[in-house]
């Protein structure tokens, strides 16, 4: 039996620079695909994250774009873990300290509330979980349910801020085994060390396997 065919993806976020951000990886690896992102589907709606787990977010988030555009839609929830602080902000990383709070600013929380905590003990991960939904009219498919992946990247939590790249919490992530943080790797470096690159390979792995990509 062939593959099925996928043209394109929507990328079911609003936020540019993580929409972009993923494009950018799954373009390199897939070119003849079209990606698409809510911003090209200005009546899709922005569902309330429930969810008590990243991938239950990411699903919610993914399904509710399939419904919205008619198309297979992919979606990702990620977090940042700190383990001096039992797990936090976790879940809540987008709405640490306020949803509305600048970046800036939630470090600067976040370094206070570890200013006396050793180096050792500063220990960190990113957490991402994405889910690939397909549209309504793909549920006669055999692959219709939503698939989840999920990955990690380990680090700590430095004692200032560093680096223009990236965005969320990069300037305070660091990684030991490169001496710096996530945002001063270039985007290249970044991609291929970050939960986010990783879990985007892995996808790429499914859709090889399952998937004739692109236009006919």
């Amino acid at each position: 039996m062939p593959k099925p065919r996928l043209p394109r993806l929507v990328i079911a976020t609003h936020n540019r620079k993580k929409g972009g951000e993923m494009i950018q990886i799954l373009s390199e690896r897939f070119p003849n695909l079209e990606f698409r992102t809510l911003a090209d589907y200005p009546n899709a709606p922005e569902p309330e994250e429930t969810g008590s787990t990243y991938a239950e977010n990411a699903t919610i988030k993914a399904e509710s774009a399939a419904k919205a555009t008619g198309e297979w839609s992919l979606a990702d929830d990620a977090g940042l873990e700190i383990d001096a602080l039992d797990g936090e902000p976790g879940l809540r990383s987008k709405r640490f300290a306020g949803e509305d709070t600048p970046f800036p600013e939630k470090m600067r929380r976040i370094l206070e509330l570890l200013e006396v905590v050793p180096n050792q003990r500063r220990t960190a991960r990113f957490r991402c979980c994405v889910a690939l939904c397909p549209p309504p009219q793909a549920t006669s498919h055999k692959r219709q349910a939503t698939s989840v992946f999920e990955a990690t990247c380990e680090g700590r939590i430095a004692r200032k801020p560093s680096g223009a790249g990236g965005f969320g919490y990069d300037p305070i992530f660091s990684l030991p085994e490169r001496g710096c943080t996530m945002a001063e790797l270039t985007a290249e470096e970044k991609h291929a060390v970050s939960h986010r690159g990783k879990v985007l390979r892995t996808l790429g792995d499914f859709l090889e396997a399952n998937f004739e990509l692109g236009d006919a």
